[in-house]
């Protein structure tokens, strides 16, 4: 296996120079191609993604990740159309001056070359990933999970179809799904210049240990929302609601409510339509006295320690109860995981202390965390959300997978 990976990668390598030879026409082509081709071939794809679907309990909060169907890959085609549409984040001066030597000094920005993104069970990142490193001028190894081997395999045979025309069909490989694969991806110094992972916090943490290439953490999300004591309670229900609800198998969705003690008689109101939504409520002492009675039974559970701090990816939440405004982001700062992080608050200065104060990827006043996403931002697709603080952080789009480099123009100059 690592032979025939290492031959790949070599490939790769090679074929990312021929990159800088397409003209934005092209590539915007290649990605308004491949949506054409995607919506031909949908029967084919809804049937190996079927395949995968099949292996797969549907109790699984990976389940819904994994599913494709004519709706969301209507939504693909969408998102590749919108990235053909932007402009490129390629040889753009950020800066240019002339120094008192005469030299002219510029600094421009440049794809970053290989990258590996490493991700799990959802097929649309195959999609995503591709269209975003071509427009930036990267060529991409993928390493899909087993769980979404077929549906990978179908969509990156229409990719290189695609690309085969424009004689770079090497530019995308699609790594084996078995996981010992992965090792001999991490440790390709020579032909990756930065490993992506995209998934659990497991998956995250394993690239980062075992990883001798750089790597951008897109991280987990463990998302809270404080509803603060000078709160809207509908507006509190709405967001919290959507936050939660409208589709909880994603990172940014809501994993913990944190209440103001002001609001406790409150919280029935609050999760209110959340019984129809079958959520599971890991509930604080507080809270859970108000809900005893006024929530479904089989769905309300005493908070433990582990209710906190959990990334739960399906339809389970946490509710705890505070005291002020510092209280929440003690508790904030002891649990996220600097994905995104809301507060619901008609005071202004409230809201401004709360996203001064609230380290994350994301801070939101009076609105969902559902909102975290690449294409909500208007920056096309993403190909993760990162959670750290150097080169990128949140939404990675065009403009994070570009690097700089310096461009110095002189007239015979020589140094003393």
């Amino acid at each position: 296996m690592q032979e025939e990976i290492l031959k790949e990668l070599q490939k790769v390598k090679r074929a990312s120079r021929q990159l800088v030879k397409l003209t934005d026409e092209q590539i915007a082509s290649v990605l308004n191609e491949l949506a054409d081709l995607a919506l031909e071939n949908e029967a084919f794809i809804l049937e190996e993604n079927k395949k995968d679907l099949d292996r797969m309990d549907p109790e699984n909060p990976k389940y819904d990740r994994l599913l494709l169907n004519a709706e969301r890959l209507k939504g693909i085609t969408d998102d590749l159309r919108n990235v053909a549409s932007l402009p490129s984040p390629l040889n753009i001066s950020l800066e240019s001056r002339k120094l008192d030597n005469g030299l002219d000094l510029s600094r421009v920005t440049v794809p970053l070359g290989t990258i590996g993104i490493i991700f799990e069970s959802r097929p649309n990142v195959t999609f995503d990933v591709f269209a975003l490193c071509l427009k930036s001028g990267n060529a991409c190894v993928l390493k899909g999970s087993r769980d979404a081997k077929d549906s990978n395999i179908a969509i990156v045979k229409l990719i290189k179809q695609v690309l085969s025309k424009y004689g770079v069909e090497e530019i995308c490989y699609l790594a084996p799904a078995e996981r010992e694969a992965l090792p001999f991806i991490l440790n390709a110094v020579e032909y990756i210049d930065c490993a992506i992972p995209r998934g659990s916090q497991g998956l995250i943490d394993f690239v980062r240990e075992n990883a001798k290439i750089p790597v951008i953490e897109t991280g987990a999300g463990i998302c809270h929302t404080y509803v603060d004591s000078e709160a809207d309670i509908e507006k509190a229900k709405n967001i919290v609601t959507n936050a939660k609800a409208r589709r909880v198998s994603v990172c940014n969705a809501l994993d913990c409510l944190v209440l103001h003690q002001d609001h406790l008689e409150d919280v029935t109101t609050i999760m209110s339509d959340m019984s129809a939504h079958n959520v599971e409520v890991y509930a604080d002492e507080a809270s859970y006295k108000v809900l005893e009675g006024n929530y479904p039974a089989n769905l309300l559970k005493k908070a433990t320690t582990e209710s906190f701090g959990t990334e739960f990816l399906s339809h389970k939440m946490a509710i705890k109860t505070v005291v002020d405004v510092e209280e929440a982001l003690d508790h904030v700062a002891a649990y996220t995981s600097k994905h995104s992080e809301a507060i619901v608050t008609e005071n202004k200065e409230t809201a401004d202390y709360y996203l001064k104060n609230t380290d994350a990827a994301c801070v939101y006043a009076n609105a969902s965390t559902a909102f975290s996403d690449g294409a909500q931002f208007g920056l096309g697709a993403e190909i993760g959300i990162s959670t750290q603080k150097l080169h990128a952080r949140g939404p990675m789009a065009l403009r994070e997978l570009t690097s700089y480099k310096w461009v110095i123009v002189g007239d015979g100059h020589t140094r003393a």
